[in-house]
């Protein structure tokens, strides 16, 4: 009976030590040569130029450029024609419908006063300022979640990078220990504890290859791409840098660069220019009318062709316009408070995001000074005394798992900074950190 049980422990640790061989594991899929790999400038471009929903924004900038050239446009003239006093019946027994008619024309004017027209104008092309500074934060937002993306597939790739480089190190130690095994150093279970160990590995690999490719999926669909996510990468700079720029200069630039603020302000003047139209509107428009009239039928010979003048001016008695004076006064008052909040937005979003960096500046360096490079130490010397009997497997098993935590802390450190720095350009309106 024991013969027998220790027949079915070696045989099952010999389907541990075959399913354990970087040979017989599943290995990671295979990607076929990208055809492009792209940087951040590149993937940029790429964006600006083919992104529907920033397209789509940039038309409504051209639409309201063709308001421009309507508010312009001066009245129409109108022209009447008019024919009276046609013969239903034959006068005398002779067939004359068209003698003794009346004919008549009419042209019209309406003349615009108080510079309605140019108001009009003015009023558009305040409009059309509005509708760029909006696009142009759009844009601004969009990118910064462009560049989230960008920044969650630098940091899925090295991700990938860890998880392969501790698998590949960890097959080293399996190799090793299976020598130590067949030479009577540890015993059948510390071996398989060890090769069972495996499993995590591939399962970080594998975790690692599903978000590198959701990170990729999400980039090209930002960039309205149809190619295959094996065929495309990107490159970049996955680093931090300990230099900030001084709080109160970033402030600054954000009130001279945030495209949302300039939108606020240029709304005060648009509003400025509808109160000047609505009083505009108050006033009365004539409109100057010329007629000619041909009437045949008149026993006086002078009075066949007759030339004519009219003015037609509304009085404006009821409607002056107040509701729209009125209006456009509070929509300027509205304006100068909506200006006022958003300036302060200004202030908190850079306040926020510079802290955010800071805090993350201070994380990463004892990081990237000492504990990267201890946490390698430690799991090299570790390693090489178990390999010599001077550690425990426990031992063994921590120290590698201290490793790949600190290694993949590090990452995470790393892409919490980088969309910190996002978020501060974001916050300023330009690309204060690269």
């Amino acid at each position: 009976m024991k013969q027998r049980i220790r027949a079915l422990s070696v045989g099952a640790a010999v389907c541990l030590v075959l399913l354990a061989r970087p040979g017989n594991s599943q290995s990671p899929p295979q990607t076929s040569a990208t055809s492009a790999t792209l940087s951040w400038e590149q993937v940029k471009a790429r964006f600006e130029a083919a992104n529907p929903a920033l397209k789509a924004d940039e038309l409504g900038v051209d639409e309201s450029r063709a308001s421009e050239i309507t508010a312009h446009l001066r009245p129409n003239p109108q022209f009447t024609a008019s024919a009276d006093g046609l013969q239903l019946t034959p006068n005398h027994g002779v067939w004359q419908p068209l003698n003794g008619v009346q004919t008549q024309t009419n042209l019209s004017y309406l003349h615009e006063r108080e510079r309605k027209r140019e108001l009009r104008t003015e009023t558009a092309k305040a409009a059309t300022l509005v509708a760029q500074d909006n696009h142009e934060d759009l844009k601004r937002n969009l990118e910064f979640d462009l560049r989230s993306a960008f920044i969650q597939t630098l940091q899925a790739k090295a991700t990938v990078k860890v998880a392969r480089d501790s698998l590949e190190y960890y097959d080293k130690i399996i190799g090793i220990s299976r020598n130590r095994f067949h030479a009577g150093d540890i015993a059948q279970v510390d071996l398989d504890r060890i090769e069972l160990q495996r499993v995590q590995y591939e399962s970080e690999l594998q975790s690692a290859f599903v978000s590198l490719r959701t990170a990729k999926i999400q980039l090209l669909q930002m960039l309205n791409e149809r190619i295959p996510v094996e065929q495309f990468d990107v490159d970049g700079a996955f680093d931090f840098s300990p230099d900030l720029k001084d709080l109160e200069q970033l402030r600054q630039t954000a009130l001279d660069a945030r495209p949302d603020l300039r939108a606020a302000i240029e709304q005060i003047e648009q509003s400025k220019a509808a109160h000047k139209l609505a009083l505009a509107n108050g006033s009365t428009d004539p409109t100057i009318a010329g007629w000619w009239t041909y009437d045949g039928s008149y026993n006086n010979p002078n009075a066949v062709n007759a030339f004519g003048l009219s003015v037609n001016i509304p009085l404006r008695i009821f409607d002056r316009n107040q509701g729209e004076k009125k209006r456009t006064q509070i929509d300027i008052d509205k304006a100068q408070q909506l200006s006022e909040s958003t300036k302060a937005q200004v202030f908190g979003d850079v306040d926020s995001a510079y802290a955010q960096v800071e805090s993350d500046i201070t994380l990463l360096k004892p990081y990237k000074e000492r504990y990267l490079s201890q946490s390698t130490r430690v799991r090299d010397t570790v390693t090489f005394s178990y390999q010599h009997g001077g550690a425990t497997l426990i031992d063994f098993l921590n120290a590698q798992s201290d490793y790949r935590t600190v290694q993949l802390a590090y990452l995470q450190l790393i892409g919490t900074y980088l969309t910190a720095a996002s978020q501060l350009n974001l916050a300023v309106g330009r690309e204060v950190i690269p």
